[in-house]
């Protein structure tokens, strides 16, 4: 039995890709029970069945093309406190589980749409991606070096970042005033107020269109990654001044009054990101760890995926959890983390239950909906539902 903070909660997914399995994901690690409604045939070949992103679900395959099916889901709705649909706009109402219908069934029921360009304006009906979404909101444009193309930065900044992170924080709010909503959370609109301290920076001069020449852009030479002698990498964020001495000092570089100087002075960035580059060529990714350890240099080894699990950081806060029986054998801890006690050190909660494939609980559902073993028979052998 879950014991989690939305213990409790009911939510209800259509079954979709990108933010909205995250967002449910989210929303099951804290306790929800999250019954994905997946379709008969299961999901396109090209969309596989994610251990980690689909986990702690049960799921239901309805046909939703056919009013039985339907007739199934709005009474899934009745019980309810949550439905997320990512369908493109006017999906949901062609088949007639669109919010009017849904709230008709379930007054205080939050409707959480998630979409790429959300439920209005021209591009509503268009087909994209994260790569898409992101492009028209100045962010894509605003990643990569100087005299370079715009990079992508997965799927992160987007359809996790700009979608399912507001889509939830939406759903939190529908909620907290009551349910009884629709919630249009999309990518693009997320992404865009994702850029809010971007384009404050803007506003007042402190940013520039050109790309690699910020602060924090890989234009400022002390807010970089460099190549160590072992072919590593390490991140080096020394903003502040402080920092930016521990940094000198811990490259034997801190006597040199060019270099100290250069901290402020972008004339001078040449000539300091050619010492750093240089100093850093000097030993291995983590002779450097271990020489800035316990300093505030802001300096760390760049970790591969493989490597993060553990990392001692990681390790310490236990935010990965074996789990032999599944792919991978580790899976990431749900995060953030609580406790009752102020004086506590929360523990990472148990992991939810395995990612289930489509119709793996429909015969368990349907039972705690009420319907009879005839009528799930009936239902079966017209091919409404599966298991």
């Amino acid at each position: 039995m879950s014991s989690g903070p939305l213990t409790g909660l009911s939510v209800i997914e259509l079954a979709g890709i990108g933010p909205a399995p995250h967002a449910a994901m989210l929303l099951a690690d804290m306790g929800a029970d999250v019954i994905r409604v997946d379709r008969i045939a299961g999901p396109p070949a090209e969309y596989l069945l994610n251990p980690v992103v689909d986990r702690g679900r049960r799921s239901i395959a309805l046909d939703l093309k056919a009013p039985a099916g339907v007739e199934v889901l709005l009474r899934l709705v009745a019980r309810a406190d949550v439905l997320v649909e990512s369908f493109r706009p006017g999906v949901a109402e062609r088949l007639g589980i669109g919010p009017v219908p849904c709230l008709a069934v379930r007054p205080s029921l939050v409707y959480a749409r998630m979409s790429g360009w959300g439920q209005s304006g021209p591009l509503a009906g268009a087909a994209g991606h994260d790569i898409n979404y992101i492009s028209l909101t100045g962010a894509l444009a605003a990643i990569g070096r100087a005299g370079g193309p715009p990079q992508p930065p997965m799927n992160l900044v987007g359809d996790f970042g700009g979608g399912s992170l507001y889509l939830v924080y939406g759903i939190m709010c529908a909620l907290w005033a009551g349910g009884g909503r629709v919630v249009d959370a999309n990518v693009h609109d997320g992404t865009t107020s994702l850029l809010a301290m971007v384009q404050g920076f803007r506003a007042i001069g402190r940013w520039s269109d050109e790309r690699g020449t910020n602060l924090i852009d890989t234009g400022c030479p002390y807010y970089d990654v460099y190549r160590c002698a072992d072919g590593g990498w390490v991140a080096v964020g020394s903003i502040e001044q402080r920092f930016f001495l521990a940094l000198l000092a811990g490259l034997g570089l801190g006597d040199e009054p060019d270099l100290v100087a250069a901290h402020r002075d972008p004339a001078r960035w040449p000539a300091l990101r050619a010492a750093l580059t240089a100093a850093f060529a000097e030993a291995t990714r983590d002779e450097w760890a271990q020489r800035f350890a316990g300093t505030d240099a802001c300096v760390t080894p760049v970790l591969e995926l493989g490597e993060a699990p553990v990392a001692p950081q990681a390790a310490a806060r236990d935010l990965y959890a074996p789990v032999p029986d599944r792919p991978g054998g580790t899976q990431v801890t749900p995060t953030p983390r609580f406790t009752a006690d102020p004086a506590a050190v929360p523990e990472a909660p148990p992991l939810p239950g395995p990612a289930p494939r489509a119709g793996a609980h429909t015969a368990t559902i349907l039972a705690e909906l009420g319907l009879s073993a005839d009528e799930c028979a009936a239902l079966h052998a017209e091919g409404v539902v599966a298991s």
